[in-house]
């Protein structure tokens, strides 16, 4: 189906290229904290997020305003206590990339959460199912080594069928194929002890939660996806279990089904 479709999606895609505004990543320390309620009363909260344009802020002014900072800010609610966050990202990595360059070296810091956002790029690149399936996995047995006491969450890939830069039918064959990787993410995350969350599709049906280039979320989306993260980090705690309770690090809750 997709041969007779070659020459209008090739038209698209250069089209959609020249025409989206090109964003910088969010500006700001890579590094922050979120105060808790009752300062020096315990030992911080550790996050760290890494990977793709998304983990760097693209559409954020700042890290503090894109998925580092509300994360952080999510996990404190949750928490009841102080949770210190740290990022490593570059604009435009692949899962490889994250692999091979942006895993932050051993520095006797441990970890309690590792968020990976990866994807996007192997999807525009069209990189091969079989490779994206040994990519992820990769990367997934990385992290786990480097961080072995951390809850390791994987997002999703996003709706990219719903995205406003994207014009039909090239959002439709580019969506399709998004999910397909997102499926492959889902399996390998539960062979390798991560947790895959899915993002929620109904946040790309309004224009605010997307920046300018209809591409990358806006402030308010990320908001609103790190509330997402925070609820798949530190569930719901069972009843009879008090409110403020923490899975132990490395815990693996239930894993979403799609």
């Amino acid at each position: 189906m997709l041969i007779p479709l070659a020459p209008v999606l090739a038209v698209q895609a250069w089209r959609t290229v020249r025409r989206t505004p090109r964003l910088d990543p969010a500006a700001g320390d890579e590094r922050g904290f979120a105060a808790g309620p009752h300062p020096g009363t315990g030992p911080d909260y550790r996050v760290v997020v890494l990977g793709e344009s998304t983990a760097v802020g693209v559409g954020a002014s700042r890290h503090a305003e894109a998925l580092p900072g509300f994360l952080a800010e999510a996990l404190r609610d949750r928490l009841r206590r102080g949770v210190a966050w740290s990022l490593s990202g570059e604009n435009g990595a692949t899962a490889r990339r994250i692999t091979t360059g942006l895993v932050p070296a051993p520095d006797g810091c441990a970890a309690d959460l590792v968020v990976v956002t990866t994807g996007i790029n192997d999807l525009i690149r069209r990189r091969p199912l079989r490779r994206w399936t040994a990519d992820v996995t990769e990367l997934i047995a990385v992290l786990r080594d480097r961080y072995p006491g951390a809850r390791l969450l994987v997002a999703g890939m996003p709706p990219v069928h719903r995205f406003p830069a994207l014009p039909r039918p090239l959002r439709s064959v580019l969506g399709a194929r998004a999910r397909a990787m997102d499926v492959i993410t889902s399996e390998a995350a539960a062979v390798g002890g991560a947790v895959h969350v899915p993002m929620d599709e109904a946040m790309a049906r309004d224009r605010r939660l997307f920046a300018s280039d209809g591409f990358h979320p806006s402030a308010a989306g990320y908001r609103a996806w790190a509330q997402d993260l925070a609820r798949a980090a530190v569930p719901a705690p069972e009843p009879g279990l008090p409110a403020q309770h923490t899975p132990p690090a490395g815990a693996v809750p239930p894993r979403t089904v799609n």
